[in-house]
């Protein structure tokens, strides 16, 4: 009886806690749904702690640490379930591929991308795109600089009208008490940036309890158009029925110093996004990203017409060019009618970068801005003032998203030549690093047939180089691009010192005896000529010694005798090739330096030992 009182007792604690973990199981998974993704990573680690659903949970936990943008802890519950599990969809392959990237392990990236494209058996354009994405030489000459008026919160979207800035910011100054539960941090408002560089809530009934922001003006800063929330008239609009308020597009017309006749756009909808507008310099079209049915996968990039009686055309995708099956957001449009915005589909170095594509060409060309202003994390929010070069950006690759100005000169043009120090002859497919501050590798060169080499590179920084050939000594220097304003190239040329040694840059084997000989043999001889070009070609000036050795057999003095005519039976060999016998030290050695040190050797350990070698006096 008591061991069925134990048992009943046994199977009443498994049942209890079996049902506390279902119910914390169903607790995270409603936060996720909610976007409540910093409470609901506690929940999920709770139910790992307790071996509660362990895949699946894993799993999750790393999904949700890449909605909070946090891939290195992403990273450490992927590779889990990854690398001891073969029952997995193939989908998770593709994420943490995306995870590593965003940790910056590249190339483990990469060989997740590759697996997670044998896996699918099709092809994937997203994958490929970053599989064949190559780091590209420095190409960006813009200089970024943190803000000064970034808070503790998230701030971004910072834009320039008539000298007066304007950004998005999680600050809240007005109401710093409601959190938006995706990452715990107060809901976005739009700010003003006085001439005192303090930053405080647009004036009007722009902002509201919910997200506001980013915003764009029409040419003539009569109208301001703005993303908010599904929010209007001081009431929260319709949400979906999977109860979420969607972000829409609405405009304000100014009046004095203050923003009024608020107004949603016709092309909004309660069941998707539409958000990020940004007006074209004519003022006559309207960009925007939005994740309406019908686009190419996540979130598009559109515009629509606007015509002369505040009325608005038909929607229209910036198609497969510039959309991706990933997501496209923050369009921005220059003057020159180039489209500016950020994608994590066209093969980035980090989460999300900033891309650009001229909408006059006649065949779209996407381009990433480059590691100065990408980073590996999410790079996003791109304004350019008009005709001056200069803008801003907003990047979370310090944590917290933050907004950066940034400054764009001529890129400046590094070239020169590589040759042999002591020849003076140009050295081809030698390899030129150019690193950061960080000793993070930014450029990697190799010089053509006749050592030239050219790449563009950053102005007014410290710019470490490594150069290297397989037959020569690495070389290091570093270089200094400032005060170069006025100059358009920099002309550095590299003097690689040759290694010293011999039968490494002649590409000779050691020249072998037969067994108490010292005559050259034929396949010795085939070595010695390749000394002999060497000597005579490409060092005229190069002095060596000759060491010659004799195995073991025989007494210390015949040995040393007979190395001392195998020494001379090399020199003369090579004097008789053209060789100046001024250039040829010889010294022998006997058996006192074997290369194979035994006490009973074998035949072929013998013949290892009967050699002549070379090693440099003298290159220069």
């Amino acid at each position: 009886m008591k061991k069925q009182y134990y048992l009943i007792l046994l199977f009443l604690v498994f049942s209890i806690n079996l049902q506390a973990q279902y119910g914390k199981q169903k607790k995270a998974d409603k936060l996720y749904s909610n976007f409540a993704y910093t409470e609901a990573v506690d929940v999920y680690k709770e139910l790992i702690a307790n071996e509660y659903n362990l895949k699946e949970n894993r799993l999750k936990l790393a999904d949700t640490y890449m909605k909070l943008r946090s891939p290195e802890n992403a990273v450490f519950y992927y590779e889990d379930v990854l690398e001891d599990s073969t029952n997995i969809s193939a989908e998770y392959y593709y994420e943490y591929a995306q995870a590593l990237r965003g940790a910056k392990r590249y190339k483990e990236s990469r060989e997740w991308l590759q697996k997670y494209l044998e896996s699918r058996g099709e092809a994937s354009a997203e994958a490929n795109k970053i599989l064949n994405r190559t780091n590209s030489a420095i190409q960006t000459t813009y200089k970024l600089q943190k803000s000064d008026f970034n808070s503790e919160f998230s701030d971004f979207g910072a834009v320039k009208y008539k000298d007066e800035t304007y950004l998005i910011s999680a600050r809240n100054s007005k109401n710093s008490e409601k959190e938006y539960s995706w990452n715990e941090e107060p809901f976005l408002d739009i700010y003003k940036l006085n001439s005192n560089s303090e930053v405080s809530p647009i004036s009007g009934e722009i902002n509201t309890k919910l997200h506001d922001g980013p915003i764009s003006f029409s040419p003539n800063g009569e109208t301001l158009y703005f993303t908010r929330n599904n929010y209007f008239n001081n009431k929260e609009g319709k949400r979906d029925k999977e109860a979420t308020n969607h972000l829409k597009i609405y405009s304000a017309q100014k009046s004095g110093n203050s923003w009024v006749n608020i107004q949603e756009l016709p092309f909004n909808s309660d069941n998707y996004s539409v958000g990020h507008p940004t007006v074209s310099q004519d003022g006559k079209t309207l960009y925007f990203a939005s994740n309406m049915p019908g686009g190419q996968g996540g979130t598009d990039l559109y515009k629509v017409s606007k015509k002369r009686n505040n009325t608005f055309g038909v929607p229209e995708n910036l198609g497969s060019e510039i959309n991706t099956p990933e997501d496209e957001t923050f369009p921005f449009i220059d003057e020159e009618n180039v489209l500016y915005f950020s994608s994590t589909g066209h093969g980035s170095y980090g989460l999300a970068d900033i891309f650009k594509t001229d909408l006059e060409a006649e065949n779209l060309e996407v381009q990433n801005l480059g590691e100065t202003i990408n980073s590996n994390l999410d790079d996003f929010s791109y304004f350019e003032e008009n005709g001056v070069n200069a803008g801003f950006i907003a990047s979370n690759r310090e944590g917290s998203d933050n907004i950066y100005s940034f400054n764009q000169l001529l890129p400046l043009v590094l070239k020169g030549k590589v040759t042999d120090a002591v020849n003076g002859n140009p050295i081809p497919r030698a390899t030129i690093r150019l690193f950061n501050k960080n000793n993070e590798e930014v450029a990697f060169l190799e010089s053509n047939e006749d050592g030239d080499y050219q790449t563009t590179v950053n102005r007014n920084i410290d710019l470490p180089l490594e150069a290297k050939q397989i037959e020569y000594q690495n070389f290091i220097d570093t270089l200094d691009t400032r005060n170069m304003e006025d100059s358009e190239e920099l002309i550095y040329n590299i003097a690689l010192q040759p290694i010293a040694d011999v039968e490494y840059l002649a590409e000779i084997n050691n020249i072998y005896f037969d067994f108490d000989k010292s005559n050259i043999r034929a396949d010795a001889a085939k070595e010695l000529d390749k000394l002999v070009k060497l000597m005579k070609e490409e060092y005229p000036d190069l002095v060596i010694e000759i060491g010659s050795h004799t195995d073991k057999r025989g007494s210390d003095i015949y040995n040393d005798a007979l190395a001392e005519r195998r020494a001379k039976a090399t020199r003369d060999y090579l004097i008789a090739e053209g060789v100046s016998g001024e250039r040829l030290q010889k010294q022998a050695f006997g058996e006192r330096k074997p290369a194979i040190d035994c006490d009973r050797c074998s035949s072929k350990q013998h013949q290892l030992n009967r050699r002549s070698m070379f090693s440099v006096v003298k290159m220069d």
